[in-house]
């Protein structure tokens, strides 16, 4: 496999300027983001990236929630300052 060509910027270039670097990526540069002459991040073409289906269903059927979930509690009431049920 060839070497990827590279390119070091700072952090404030890659911010002004992540249009260009991202089609410089697409073109086969990788791009290296320096902070303080250290490397922090590497940006690199995305492979097999799939969406996540549903998240709202993540973690269905992992919780079981009791019949007096919603049900008013007095103590938070109190806490927020607001009426208690009963009143």
């Amino acid at each position: 496999m060839p070497a990827r060509k590279q390119q070091r910027v700072g952090v404030h270039e890659a911010k002004t300027h992540l249009s260009r670097l991202i089609r410089q990526v697409e073109r086969g540069t990788e791009v290296i983001v320096v902070r303080g002459g250290k490397p922090v991040v590497r940006i690199i073409p995305a492979t097999d990236v799939t969406a996540p289906q549903d998240s709202y269903g993540l973690f269905a059927g992992q919780f079981v929630l009791g019949d007096d979930f919603d049900k008013a509690n007095d103590d938070l009431a109190d806490l927020f300052g607001i009426p208690r049920s009963s009143e």
